[in-house]
């Protein structure tokens, strides 16, 4: 059975698979997915409202921490590169999860991972996915303490956002008193649909950031004082340390299954190129924030560039308070995905339906809300910055944009009975790179982040 597919006892987004349709990603739109459906039975979304769908599933909180990536990367030309290279691979795990769906008749992304490889692949992925969204709720509760410090000095007009004169501007006070005040409580009820603003507002704050970014660089403050700035990568090593963060930013793929399945045009080329020209204008937003908020600091940028700027700047204070928004409103969906999936597993475990269930789901949803709630804020009370939880489940987003889909295609292929032409042994080789560089920057990445936490 997919999860949750009873809409009648899982409302609130109206699909036949509520975790996935709630969408798995930094900046969600449920509203979004709500007119799919209405779409789909009318014509379908266009390619233009693909395109723009898509951008928004890839834009979000990860945009704060490419200036740090390109600076560990070993400077501009290292990480621009590095995303080039990887975005030949992005759009084309999202085109062979296009294929997938078509070949599965599969409609979300960990039903085509089981309908093309398996039962125990499609377990795995849905783990990966619960982990995926937890430590994304970690990095929201980080975000929202950096966003805050700065927005409280800027108030008490102090030059220092990192010392707190009272209990009640401390970084774990103000987080805790909006996490139960504010986030808590949408994270309780058994429907999202009152999220659907959440999506403008994130398009919008991310686009204004890297409007802010780039016009601080062409004018900066007089007191910013940058910090070395290196012409080239020290070794080529180094440039490996900034695949966690593209990898978070641009995974859209768990989100865009459904996508393609409600385009009024459902076909693998003009599904290419909407996933093209969407990816070509996430790469110009993280490459525009990423170049001049490295620029501007240089080695001394912080793991959320933001931070980098004085708290008493104007434009700067809008866009956090723009970056605090969408993380509020962003949380409760990818929490939505998260209990979504787990209740999946649970209910897989057990043998049950979900109609014999309805009658503990109440329990069940608010105990498996208070535990995921608990557990993230004390994990981002003593996590020290987003770079830390962005290197660990950025080797998660690698699976989803590499191993996933490279596992999918080569199962579609070897499954295919006619004559194996070079397009078909082609495409086979493909898939089999795509899962050994997903493997590769998966253990790479996920090795290193564990050793840096431990030796530091």
């Amino acid at each position: 059975m997919a999860i949750n597919t009873d809409v009648e006892d899982w409302a609130g987004v109206g699909s036949n698979d509520s975790g996935e349709r709630a969408w798995l990603l930094q900046s969600p739109s449920v509203d979004s997915v709500q007119h799919l459906d209405t779409n789909q039975r009318s014509g379908g979304v266009s390619c233009i409202g693909a395109v723009f769908i898509v951008v928004n599933a890839a834009l979000g909180a990860g945009l704060l921490n490419f200036p740090a990536a390109f600076n560990m990367a070993g400077g501009v030309t290292a990480g621009v590169m590095l995303q080039m290279f990887m975005l030949i691979f992005i759009i084309s795990g999202l085109v062979t999860l296009g294929y997938c769906s078509q070949v599965s008749n599969e409609s979300t992304y960990q039903e085509v991972v089981r309908a093309t490889c398996g039962k125990v692949t499609g377990v795995l992925c849905e783990v990966a996915i619960a982990i995926y969204t937890f430590g994304t709720c970690i990095a929201f509760f980080i975000v929202i303490g950096d966003q805050l410090d700065c927005l409280v000095a800027a108030v008490a007009h102090k030059a220092d956002s990192t010392v707190s004169e009272y209990w009640y501007t401390d970084r774990k006070f103000t987080i805790v008193v909006t996490a139960v005040l504010v986030i808590l409580p949408l994270s309780i009820p058994k429907e999202i649909g009152f999220q659907k603003y959440a999506s403008a507002l994130s398009v919008m704050g991310t686009w204004y950031v890297t409007i802010v970014v780039i016009i601080k660089y062409i004018w900066p403050d007089k007191e910013v004082m940058p910090g070395f700035i290196s012409p080239s990568s020290a070794s080529w090593t180094a440039v490996f340390n900034a695949m966690p963060t593209i990898c978070f930013g641009f995974q859209c793929h768990v989100s865009c299954v459904p996508v393609f399945n409600s385009m009024s045009r459902k076909g693998i080329k003009p599904w290419g190129v909407v996933v093209t020209l969407s990816m070509i204008i996430c790469l110009f937003v993280y490459t525009g924030t990423g170049v001049c908020g490295y620029l501007t600091f240089g080695s001394s940028v912080s793991q959320d560039v933001l931070m980098s700027y004085p708290p008493n700047d104007i434009a700067v204070a809008i866009a956090r308070a723009f970056i605090v928004i969408c993380v509020v409103t962003s949380y409760p969906i990818l929490h939505f995905c998260g209990r979504a999936v787990v209740e999946g597993l649970w209910l897989r475990f057990q043998g049950e339906q979900v109609e014999v269930c309805v009658r503990r789901e109440q329990r069940r949803r608010i105990l498996q809300t208070l535990v995921w709630f608990v557990v993230t804020l004390v994990l981002a009370l003593f996590t020290p910055d987003i770079g830390r939880v962005i290197s660990l489940i950025g080797g998660l987003a690698a699976c989803f944009i590499f191993v996933f889909p490279g596992l999918c295609l080569m199962q579609a292929k070897l499954s295919e009975t006619d004559s194996r032409s070079a397009s078909w042994h082609g495409l086979v080789v493909f898939s089999v790179v795509m899962v050994t560089i997903g493997a590769f920057i998966f253990g790479l990445t996920t090795t290193n982040s564990i050793y840096q936490d431990i030796t530091s």
